[in-house]
């Protein structure tokens, strides 16, 4: 008896499996050339995937600086080889872009893809990419500037009103500047 309930939850579970890699793939069949292309023009737009670029480069210079440090008598062996099986590798950047585009192609309608790739190769879009990180840096500053400027206030407002109903045992807010004496 408990062999037959676990033998059903096993079929259950692999039915299940098989349903959902059925299913993950009619979806991934379900996207059209044309939907696909709108996704790969969107990425390259707004340059989605360039900070890619980097990572077999930077993963070829860590390998060939550990096997340098391990084996300092065959460095030029050891460049000469990560060298050739990294250019061998870089090919599969491809893939990583077919990603993209899926990923890109499940989020947005291809509609959608084609006006994120005309905004962002128009020359506001253009300069939103150059110039957003700037403005976006200024903008944090200029919020934790208010941020603290508004929680002082806060902290010295509450402190006053507190201090004047209930006089001098009210609590300090932390932070706050210290209240003027009342004048006579």
């Amino acid at each position: 008896m408990i062999l037959t309930n676990r033998l059903r939850r096993f079929s259950v579970m692999v039915a299940a499996s098989a349903f959902m890699a059925t299913a993950f793939s009619a979806q991934a069949q379900e996207i059209a050339a044309s939907h696909l292309k709108a996704a790969h023009a969107a990425i390259s737009a707004i340059h989605a995937t360039d900070s890619f670029d980097s990572i077999l480069p930077q993963a070829a210079a860590a390998l060939k600086q550990q096997l340098i440090q391990q084996n300092p008598d065959m460095q030029e062996l050891i460049t000469q080889t990560v060298d050739e099986k990294t250019l061998e590798l870089a090919s599969r950047r491809a893939d990583l872009e077919k990603e993209s585009a899926l990923a890109y192609a499940r989020a947005f309608t291809e509609q959608e893809l084609t006006e994120i790739a005309t905004f962002y190769n128009s020359e506001a879009g253009k300069k939103l990419i150059e110039s957003g990180p700037i403005a976006t840096r200024e903008l944090v500053k200029a919020a934790d500037i208010w941020q603290n400027g508004i929680a002082r206030d806060l902290a010295q407002q509450v402190g006053e009103k507190l201090k004047a109903v209930a006089g001098t045992k009210a609590p300090a807010a932390e932070g706050a500047a210290p209240a003027e004496a009342p004048k006579n």
